[in-house]
């Protein structure tokens, strides 16, 4: 009796000050998948220059667990350019993503594997109470405004960094090349087949979010400068409605003067004008500038990742 072949499902984790939690979540996985029939799988951990023993970690997990391999970057290049660099080294079929601090629950898997195997090309988890600080709960809100309006992601869509994605989706992904991944913008710009399920965002139990602002503004600005030319729109109606103010205003003085002589020439109002006027254009020419410059960049093939080291075990595991 011939042997019926296994779905592979690849999951990729980027790593990042998760020496404490990262083995809990591989156990998770093995887990759940051993006790899935009909599936195979492998784990690509990625290690984004963690500044504590992650790579440690990385590296007693693949001597342990059949079917992991480690990759170690040369530097912190952000999640989602570790991601890229995971989707470099996946066989699977299916690709399933997920954090590293055990809040995402490997033990549901099985519901983005299924809607998968409905139809869907890409599945996001979606959580009714998200369990991040108030600082993380608002920059998630944030960004999901921008995907909408910048991206054009249909408002009913939830995103998260839970996902699992076919592999043709990931195929395209990788032919973007550039210095700044934003995987979200490759996955609305590849699919339009995309559909959530319900599942549990757990509490962290160790540790913080290796986000801060400053990481969290680089994100949405790479977001929309990299995959979208609305902000220039945006600049261009701007620059549009402020000379048309400044013109109407302009005619407004002289009918003004005409009507009545005695009225001063008013300096706080002129100086107010030039103010807004100045700053409205050096905000224009900041954005512009911010696109020059991610051009130049890639132009010069500035690198999306660079792979210090690459940790091999044992073949991919089956239930």
């Amino acid at each position: 009796m011939k042997n019926e072949k296994k779905t592979m499902v690849s999951f990729v984790i980027p790593c990042y000050r998760s020496a404490l939690t990262l083995p809990g979540v591989v156990q998770e996985i093995c887990d759940t998948m051993g006790g899935m029939s009909g599936y195979a799988y492998e784990i690509v951990l990625v290690n984004d220059a963690s500044p504590d023993d992650t790579m440690d970690v990385i590296r007693q997990i693949v001597r342990d667990v059949p079917g992991v391999t480690g990759i170690g970057l040369a530097r912190n290049f952000g999640q989602h350019a570790a991601l890229m660099a995971g989707f470099h080294e996946v066989r699977g079929d299916i690709i399933v993503c997920l954090d590293d601090d055990g809040q995402t629950p490997a033990n549901e898997v099985g519901k983005l594997l299924s809607q998968i195997e409905a139809g869907s090309d890409v599945v996001y988890a979606r959580y009714s109470q998200k369990k991040h600080s108030a600082f993380r709960n608002l920059g998630s809100k944030i960004n999901e405004k921008m995907t909408r309006v910048m991206l054009g992601k249909p408002k009913e869509l939830y995103i998260s960094s839970y996902f699992a994605a076919r592999r043709f989706v990931v195929e395209d992904m990788l032919h973007y090349e550039n210095c700044y991944p934003y995987v979200i913008g490759l996955v609305l710009r590849t699919t339009k087949n995309i559909s959530n399920v319900d599942v549990t965002h757990r509490e962290r139990e160790v540790g913080c979010s290796g986000y801060t602002m400053k990481k969290l503004l680089a994100l949405w600005f790479n977001g929309f400068t990299a995959f979208s030319i609305k902000p220039l729109r945006v600049a261009t109606v701007i620059g549009v409605m402020t000379a048309a103010a400044g013109f109407l205003y302009g005619i407004y003085t002289v009918i003004k003067k005409f009507v009545n002589p005695a009225v001063p020439v008013g300096f706080s109002s002129m100086m107010s004008a030039l103010v807004f006027i100045g700053g409205m254009i050096m905000l224009m020419l900041g954005l512009i500038g911010e696109y020059i410059g991610r051009m130049y960049i890639s132009m010069n093939r500035s690198p999306q990742f660079v792979v210090r080291e690459k940790v091999t075990g044992g073949e991919e595991k089956e239930d």
